[in-house]
């Protein structure tokens, strides 16, 4: 495997993280893939929880695990923000899931042409 360039990946990450749609959410897997790292959801999700979404406009809390969960929660202090700022976009959550995940699931792949 070719030498990551750590800079160059996070923008990559940020990048199809600012065009998920509002009232949608994805996983740190389906980023790795559409930015042709599969093997890479771990340092996505190490990205989100370092990205300072707010001050810096990254709408992280529509990152989520592959089954939905909201696996990054920490990430937003521990007062259900990371919950809330989903719940504001009418996406419902159950015991720290995405309900209807199949429905709410934005796939890069699938909707951006690269």
């Amino acid at each position: 495997m070719h030498h990551i360039d750590k800079e160059e990946f996070k923008q990559a990450v940020y990048e199809i993280v600012r065009i998920i749609p509002y009232g949608r959410a994805t996983s740190y897997g389906a980023i790795a893939k559409a930015i042709s790292y599969p093997n890479m959801s771990r340092m996505v999700g190490r990205i989100m929880g370092e990205c300072d979404s707010s001050k810096n406009n990254i709408p992280a809390h529509r990152v989520v695990n592959s089954e939905g969960r909201l696996s990054g929660k920490a990430a937003f202090g521990n007062n259900g923000e990371m919950q809330k700022q989903l719940e504001a976009e009418g996406i419902i959550i159950v015991n720290d899931k995405i309900k209807h995940w199949k429905h709410i699931f934005w796939d890069p792949i699938e909707e951006i042409q690269l």
